[in-house]
């Protein structure tokens, strides 16, 4: 039996760090309304030069440093984003020239602010089943790009951003406990209405701005992701008690809040980012979990779980030793 271990972990984030007061420079908004409604400070937004695969390639690079590998050690790039450098082909491919890796497997997944734990689980399924050996999953995003800065409850809520980890298929029998022990994925179509992009290739014809009912978005998050999160603790025999890290999908500190209530978890096990990088989508994940890891709060042999909700919906969660 094999098992995907993650080995390192990187991420990166634009160099222009925007506070909610230079924000309200230019948008209808205050940083009281902003931090009293969702708990965000500050978000990093890309320039000209800076895209979804510069970013992710970054965050590669990180995680490969960290996991002491070099780029040749890839065989599998699959990179979650919602906001690609182009329609086609997949910025995984980017990524992967960008690298140096003349030749692996490379595409990319689509499920918003859920596309790195649908990206995990693709990946996990390819290094357990032996297609390959060595994954770089990534979740990146440059979500400035499709805002409508002239809705001012919406565009204050995300950033740009990009995390990677290194996956590494190890037999069971010698990965000493760690590894993905449990996931499960969600997805139900019938909320596209509630969280999407009014724009596409074969609709419109143009990329279209992000649209959002905030207030039925929140009431289907809580509930989602404290039963996916509970599902996939049953599926490992496991309890919330066990859990020592909460790596949850940073789109909300009062989501955040109101998830950990519903499992009583304690305040404190939960990896809160959101007030620094605000949502990046299928970034927020790697990169609070990377941000955890380079800071010493997260710790090899700690019991995580990853949670994410996201448009379509989409929603999911894993379980992982580290």
């Amino acid at each position: 039996m094999m098992r995907s271990v993650i080995i390192g972990t990187g991420s990166a984030l634009p160099a222009r760090r925007v506070s909610n007061a230079e924000l309200a420079e230019t948008v209808d908004t205050s940083d009281e309304w902003i931090v009293e409604r969702t708990g965000i400070r500050f978000r990093h937004i890309a320039g000209p030069a800076e895209t979804t695969a510069t970013l992710a390639a970054d965050a590669c690079r990180a995680a490969l440093e960290s996991a002491g590998l070099t780029a040749d050690a890839i065989d599998l790039i699959v990179l979650a984003t919602a906001t690609p450098d182009q329609t086609f082909p997949a910025s995984a491919t980017k990524v992967q020239a960008m690298l140096g890796i003349n030749d692996c497997v490379a595409f990319d997944v689509a499920a918003v602010c859920s596309g790195f734990l649908y990206a995990l689980q693709v990946a996990d399924s390819m290094l357990r089943s032996g297609a390959a050996g060595r994954a770089l999953v990534i979740g990146a995003e440059t979500f400035s790009r499709i805002l409508d800065w002239e809705d001012r409850t919406t565009c204050v809520l995300f950033g740009d951003g990009a995390g990677a980890v290194v996956l590494e298929a190890q037999e069971e029998a010698v990965s000493g406990g760690r590894g993905i022990l449990a996931m499960r994925l969600h997805a139900d179509g019938r909320h596209n209405d509630l969280l999407y992009v009014d724009g596409g290739p074969s609709t419109t014809g143009t990329v279209g701005k992000v649209r959002m009912k905030g207030r039925e978005v929140f009431r289907h998050a809580v509930v989602n992701l404290a039963a996916v999160m509970t599902e996939t603790l049953a599926v490992a025999g496991l309890a919330a008690d066990d859990v020592d890290w909460v790596v949850p999908h940073q789109a909300n500190a009062r989501i955040l809040d109101a998830t950990a209530r519903k499992l009583h978890l304690a305040p404190e096990k939960v990896v809160v980012t959101v007030d620094q990088h605000a949502n990046t989508s299928a970034a927020s994940v790697p990169l609070a979990l990377d941000t955890a890891v380079k800071d010493g709060r997260i710790k090899q042999g700690d019991l995580i779980v990853l949670e994410a909700m996201g448009g379509g919906f989409t929603w999911g969660a894993a379980v992982v030793r580290l």
